[in-house]
Parts: structure tokens; C-alpha cells; sequence
């Protein structure tokens, strides 16, 4: 059991990872001037985008503001603090296993 809570707690910082890329792109999206061409650039691009896409197909853009990243990030946050929840719970249930 101990195994899956570690493997729980790597997921859950990985996306916490993932959603550090995800506001630097958000943030990067502000200057309209950026070359998207840079190696950085595109990477962070080719890395957050589809994920973004899906959400952009829910909320569309209102006054030229994409305010899927929002959602996005509300639903990173949500699945982040289920693996926690779970890896503590699972972690919680060795040890009374043990007692």
C-alpha cells in the first residue's frame, strides 16, 4: 500500500508541476508579441495547449478574454487534491493495519 500512496503523492506533484507551466503560459499569452517560433516558447505551447483546448470548447472566449484557463486550473487543483486525499487515506489505512 505504501507503494500506491507514493505513486499518489508523484502524481500530484506532477501536476502541481503542470500547473506552474500552465500560468507561466497563461501569463506568456499576454504578450502578443512573443515569437512562438522560440524552442521555450514552443514548448511550453505544445505542452499546455491541448489540455487547454479541451476547455476552450466549453467557454468560449467573452470580450476577448479566455477565461478557460480558469476552469483548467480549477479542475488541476481539484484532481491534485483527490490524490492527496487519497494517498493520506490509503497511507491512514496501513497504519491502523498495522496496530
Amino acid at each position: 500500500m505504501q507503494i500506491l500512496a507514493t505513486l499518489l503523492q508523484v502524481l500530484a506533484q506532477t501536476l502541481e508541476i503542470y500547473s506552474l507551466v500552465l500560468i507561466v503560459r497563461v501569463l506568456l499569452s499576454w504578450f502578443p508579441n512573443l515569437d512562438w517560433a522560440n524552442p521555450v516558447l514552443s514548448t511550453v505551447s505544445s505542452i499546455t495547449d491541448p489540455y487547454l483546448n479541451a476547455f476552450r470548447g466549453l467557454i468560449p472566449p467573452l470580450g476577448g478574454l479566455d477565461l478557460s484557463a480558469i476552469l483548467a486550473l480549477v479542475a488541476l487543483s481539484l484532481l491534485q487534491q483527490m490524490l492527496n486525499t487519497a494517498s493520506v487515506a490509503i497511507l491512514n489505512s496501513g497504519m491502523s493495519y498495522y496496530s
